[in-house]
């Protein structure tokens, strides 16, 4: 039997010695281990093929011992440890070429440039096929001013009903920012689903590769990022831009995507990716109503036990202005900002924004309400 994907709920009193609420997924016989449960005094329910378990850690281990077997018992020992581990300790440092991203320490703002003329929220703003890459240059190194930790450059919108782009257009779109900001030193991602385009920009000097389809729009990204060896960030999107928002559907959106994104972390891991170089984003706007997304943000601190950084990107989204009645992307700061202070809070630990000055700030005062008390490591 593989690992289980463990997926904990609440681990608020487990340092004092108290349960924790966890789900198990891709168990055997989850009936089984769910009845074991409830026969040993523990909490244990059926939920859409995964197991909920309200119980000591070792009442968890115990129930599937006597389920499944020790071998069995063992990795869903090792699974809830790993899980618990993330959880409760955040996330850990990830090595690019460009130097470590110190992602245990705070979170990082990463700023958003758009080099098209359609993305939703500024479109032909940082690009002029006549005047490439001045605009774009000049908007990355304003961000950089104002606190960004990485920029992440993409020539293909990805705003819902959006037509692909050509490999040679993306290219030609994207390259020469590449390479003029990792000259200058800047943390550089490339936003693209494509394993060519993503080749170019790290042999161009991007650090990191941002995919939002997780490689399932070319099945050579995976090879191809292993190969490179620079960090990947796994989204998770239904469909394509152009199909996502067509009545998105989910039985349960956040235990869906959680195992979505610990699948995806395992088939990276196949293709030769360190696991060290994953991050995962469940796709805020991607595929989802707006329920889906309040419940993605509301439950963030889950996707945390996957031990990978989370990133998030709720910037100038649509369900902002649904909620807010802002029909202009750019007047959603407020809305942007509140999103980013919540998950901040819940541990997030990469903020991808358009309005890089305020988000700086936000994270700044979240980060240190969220740490407020927190032992000094160096006095430990």
């Amino acid at each position: 039997m593989p690992a289980p994907y463990v997926r904990v709920e609440d681990a608020g009193l487990v340092d004092d010695g108290g349960p924790v609420r966890l789900v198990l997924s891709g168990l055997v016989d989850p009936e089984r281990v769910a009845k074991e449960l409830a026969n040993g005094g523990a909490h244990g329910s059926m939920h859409h093929g995964r197991v909920r378990a309200v119980a000591q850690p070792a009442e968890v281990v115990d129930a599937a011992v006597r389920a499944l077997g020790d071998d069995a018992g063992e990795r869903v020992a090792s699974a809830i440890a790993d899980a618990l581990d993330a959880w409760l300790n955040g996330a850990p440092d990830v090595t690019t070429p460009a130097g470590p991203l110190p992602t245990s320490e705070r979170p990082l703002v990463m700023g958003i440039l758009n080099v098209t003329p359609d993305s939703f929220s500024d479109g032909g703003e940082h690009f002029a096929a006549g005047d490439h890459p001045r605009r774009a240059i000049a908007q990355a190194e304003a961000m950089l001013e104002q606190g960004a930790d990485i920029i992440d450059v993409g020539g293909e919108s990805t705003r819902p009903g959006a037509s692909p782009v050509a490999e040679n257009e993306e290219l030609s779109r994207v390259i020469p920012v590449v390479e003029a900001l990792a000259a200058e030193g800047a943390v550089v991602s490339i936003d693209t689903t494509k394993s060519a385009v993503a080749r170019a920009a790290v042999h161009a000097g991007a650090a990191l590769v941002n995919d939002v389809s997780a490689g399932a729009l070319d099945g050579l990204m995976y090879p191809a990022v292993a190969e490179l060896g620079v960090p990947y960030v796994a989204m998770h999107m239904r469909g394509t831009p152009r199909t996502m928002q067509r009545d998105p559907r989910y039985d349960d959106v956040v235990a869906e995507i959680f195992d979505f994104l610990a699948e995806a972390v395992d088939r990276l891991a196949i293709a030769g990716l360190d696991r060290s170089l994953a991050i995962v984003d469940p796709g805020i706007g991607f595929g989802k109503t707006v329920d889906h997304n309040l419940s993605l943000l509301r439950r963030a601190r889950e996707f945390t036990s996957l031990g990978r950084p989370v990133l998030i990107g709720t910037s100038r989204k649509s369900f902002i202005g649904r909620l807010t009645g802002e029909d202009d992307p750019r007047a959603r700061i407020v809305g942007s900002i509140a999103t980013v202070a919540n998950v901040v809070a819940a541990g997030a630990a990469i903020l991808r924004v358009h309005d890089v000055r305020e988000t700086v700030d936000a994270v700044t005062l979240a980060h240190a309400v969220a740490t407020a008390g927190d032992p000094d490591p160096d006095e430990g």
